[in-house]
């Protein structure tokens, strides 16, 4: 596989948002499995957030992973990659200063985008996780990154959740984030092309959609043509990879199969049921 510079891998993640189609991402952990997803063909691959949480600490999404741990972990992948990588940065993991730290540390990991959502994390006591900050301080972060990166080719892409707010606010947040100079907007629970359909038309830089799978979002061709050039379908590979390690393990100890899918597995093994129990019992959070 040809080796390409971080600067280079940037450039071709650039062409990408300036291309007329949409591109589905590679969910990768670490460098085999960026290897594999290069060596497949994909375009781009992602380290979610979620992902490097079970793959670093084997803990929930709970935005307990700290911004050295990801950042070791991205520049890992970083190292072998021949394919862009967008990084889930979260929250920048804090304000807006530790946004400027947290593209520093990634740019030099050699990730080619990344995304800052506007999410209150980690979750403040008595308030769940989906709360989202002010579209104020929000704005305050982009232009934060806009102004930490050095590569002027690695992109900052806004991320926002749209499974959580009003469509309204959601175009306007995408609006101001847009404004602000992000190279991108990520939007997370978009239903169906109607309510896709009512942001983008106030929206001229490209768009990247979190997915999971939705299937009223499967036409890549409208997705294309409403500016959509990145889709995270979800993160299966890293799920599969779980459920293969526990079924050559457990027919190692000849023992029968607990009825559980790779979801259900990671579930289990991340004891995501007592991290709840903590949070409730803590932080008086039931999420």
């Amino acid at each position: 596989m040809q080796r390409r510079s971080h600067h280079l891998l940037r450039k071709d993640f650039r062409q990408l948002l300036a291309s007329d189609a949409c591109y589905h991402t590679a969910s990768v952990f670490d460098p085999m499995s960026a290897r594999i997803a290069a060596d497949l063909g994909f375009e781009v691959g992602i380290l979610g957030g979620s992902v490097a949480s079970l793959q670093v600490l084997a803990a929930p999404d709970f935005a307990l992973i700290t911004l050295s741990e990801f950042a070791e972990q991205a520049t890992r992948i970083g190292r072998v990659s021949r394919l862009p990588i967008i990084a889930d940065a979260d929250h920048g993991y804090g304000n807006a200063l530790n946004v400027m730290r947290t593209v520093i540390e990634l740019e030099r990991a050699g990730i080619s985008a990344l995304t800052i959502e506007d999410t209150s994390l980690p979750a403040k006591f008595g308030r769940k996780s989906t709360d989202l900050i002010g579209m104020f301080e929000a704005v305050g972060k982009i232009r934060a990154a806009l102004e930490a990166r050095i590569d002027p080719e690695l992109c900052i892409i806004a991320r926002t959740n749209a499974g959580v707010i009003g469509i309204e606010e959601v175009i306007a947040r995408a609006q101001a984030y847009q404004k602000a100079g992000a190279d991108g907007i990520c939007l997370v629970g978009i239903e169906d092309f109607e309510q896709l359909e009512q942001v983008a038309a106030g929206i001229e830089i490209p768009l990247m959609l979190v997915t999971y799978g939705n299937p009223r979002l499967r036409d890549n061709a409208r997705l294309a043509a409403l500016g959509v050039r990145i889709v995270v379908n979800g993160h299966a590979a890293y799920f599969a990879a779980i459920k293969a390690t526990y079924d050559c393990l457990r027919e190692q100890r000849q023992i029968d199969a607990l009825d559980l899918n790779a979801s259900q597995l990671s579930v289990k093994y991340s004891t995501a049921e007592e991290y709840m129990v903590w949070a409730e019992e803590f932080m008086q959070v039931k999420e």
